[in-house]
């Protein structure tokens, strides 16, 4: 668990998971929200920074480029696509674990939007995010309750309980739990077929930034 390969897939998303909940303490101890908009940038500029550290140990995003045909990456964008439809329709109220703020990049002085925050939080959501919980969930975690020595198990030997335990953990990870399951197993389906991480990778990217057109487009920022 604490080798340097767990390490390197652990590390990011620890320390952007950390910044979610040092966010939320802050707000707890009153501090506005409009003020700790920017601590989005730090967080995702400091998983960036562990994921160039790390980016050696990386292997599995060197190999299986074979499995990267135009159908696998057509499937990706059309799997991306569904998991958004469902992750805004799937939002009843016993569908949601407690009510989270969201990121309002408006200003609160003028009431426009602070097109810098948005541009950020894009390109984290779209390029940053579904890397790191991809390296973590699927590449690490899922592979990990297989066999410790992950690095050797191929996506395809995932078991029913690495799958299960993964998708759960992945949904509840999100304050949309339901829709965060089903976009978990649609991202595990994608690994365990095409033997790739970089499928899920891209259904996810497409995912979170047709999400965040969206959200800018209606100004449902709490889906943020």
């Amino acid at each position: 668990m604490f080798s340097r390969a767990s390490l390197a897939r652990i590390a990011p998303f620890v320390a952007y998971i950390g910044f979610i909940a040092v966010t939320d303490l802050l707000e707890r101890f009153g501090v506005p929200l409009q003020e700790l908009r920017w601590l989005y940038a730090v967080r995702i500029a400091v998983v960036m920074a562990l994921l160039a550290v790390f980016w050696r140990d990386y292997d599995e995003l060197r190999g299986e480029r074979g499995a990267l045909t135009p159908t696998a990456l057509g499937v990706a964008v059309a799997t991306g696509i569904v998991v958004l439809v469902l992750w805004v329709s799937l939002n009843a109220s016993w569908m949601q674990v407690g009510s989270p703020s969201g990121f309002n990049p408006t200003s609160a002085d003028s009431g426009q939007i602070d097109w810098l925050l948005v541009t950020v939080r894009i390109f984290g959501a779209a390029a940053i995010v579904p890397l790191m919980e991809e390296l973590f969930w699927r590449s690490f975690l899922m592979r990990w309750i297989v066999a410790p020595d992950f690095r050797n198990v191929d996506p395809a030997q995932a078991t029913l309980k690495s799958i299960a335990v993964t998708v759960l953990l992945f949904g509840f990870e999100h304050n949309l739990w339901l829709a965060g399951i089903v976009a978990g197993a649609a991202y595990s389906w994608l690994y365990v077929r095409y033997r790739t991480l970089w499928i899920p990778i891209l259904a996810h990217a497409v995912t979170n930034f047709l999400l965040g057109i969206w959200v800018v487009h209606t100004g449902h920022w709490h889906y943020w």
